[in-house]
């Protein structure tokens, strides 16, 4: 009984082992991509930025107005 226990923790930690390592092998996958992207649409992402200042401003003064209202 003892041993059939010791070789069901074994086979966890090993599937535990093995589930981190693919979750850290995707996350550096999804790292790299993001930043390929990112390199090779940097000037759509600034237009995007640059576009949504004037949305951030608005929504900023809204939020101001509310808590000075209170």
């Amino acid at each position: 009984m003892g041993e059939d226990l010791k070789q069901q923790e074994n086979k966890c930690s090993t599937k535990n082992t093995c589930s981190i390592i693919l979750k850290v092998i995707v996350g550096l996958v999804f790292l790299l991509l993001g930043i390929l992207a990112l390199i090779k649409w940097w000037s759509a992402l600034i237009t995007v930025v640059s576009g949504c200042v004037g949305l951030f401003l608005i929504l900023a003064g809204v939020i101001t107005l509310a808590i000075a209202k209170e």
